[in-house]
């Protein structure tokens, strides 16, 4: 493979630094509903899972049940501190301007939430019709499910073996591989923790990059050869 067919990122995380900003949020309202838990653990243990799927998780491990309402106040809540504080991960906007071939975004946010923080931090006019949320595909389904990764391929005529995914959580990269792309992790925002690049790897990705610098060298490099080479 000379070059991929397409390039998938991740948003939040991975363009945008709003992990933390979203787990300060979800950490501070589940602490309050009885389950005591730190913004940066929060974030380390369930980064690129919705607040809904973060819940059932910890309802289940807990057995404390919480309100669905949360799920509202939280969405209002991170939406209402994005639009203060979001700001893009340091060189995305260069890295994002050099890729020489089609690429797209597939997120679990809302395609409204991803649509405002790419408009605060001035990346929306690289992504124009190439946004792909997983509420808006035909099976709704979230990573770490691939369904979102494969509707985004389908649509844009990319094969999945010929595509590379950019991500930060080991729930975003699983759901690459599950559905046969290429993955590259990323360690560069605020909500990075120790271990976190290990933990991307076995989740599966090829490397893990912290700086958007070395990102054209790394697609550049794996491109040349073939994992079944």
């Amino acid at each position: 493979m000379t070059q991929p067919d397409l390039v998938i990122f991740d948003c939040d995380g991975v363009l945008v630094d709003s992990e933390i900003i979203a787990a300060r949020v979800e950490a501070d309202l589940l602490t309050a509903a009885g389950f005591p838990i730190e913004a940066e653990e929060l974030a380390e243990t369930y980064a690129g899972l919705t607040f809904k799927d973060i819940m059932l998780r910890i309802e289940e491990q807990s057995q404390i049940p919480f309100q669905a309402s949360l799920i509202e106040q939280a969405e209002k809540q991170v939406d209402h501190r994005l639009q203060a504080e979001v700001r893009a991960i340091e060189g995305a906007h260069e890295a994002v301007a050099a890729v020489p071939v089609p690429y797209c975004i597939c997120s679990n946010s809302s395609a409204q939430r991803l649509e405002m923080t790419l408009g605060r931090t001035r990346l929306l006019p690289f992504f124009s019709g190439r946004i792909f949320s997983s509420l808006d595909t035909p099976t709704k389904k979230p990573k770490p499910a691939p369904d979102v990764f494969l509707h985004a391929a389908k649509t844009l005529g990319a094969d999945p073996s010929r595509t590379f995914v950019v991500e930060d959580s080991v729930h975003g990269v699983t759901g690459a591989r599950a559905a046969g792309m290429r993955a590259i992790g990323f360690t560069g925002a605020s909500h990075s923790y120790p271990g976190h690049a290990d933990a991307l790897t076995e989740a599966g990705a090829e490397t893990v990059i912290r700086r958007w610098a070395d990102f054209a060298g790394v697609v550049a490099a794996l491109s040349e050869w073939s994992e079944d080479a």
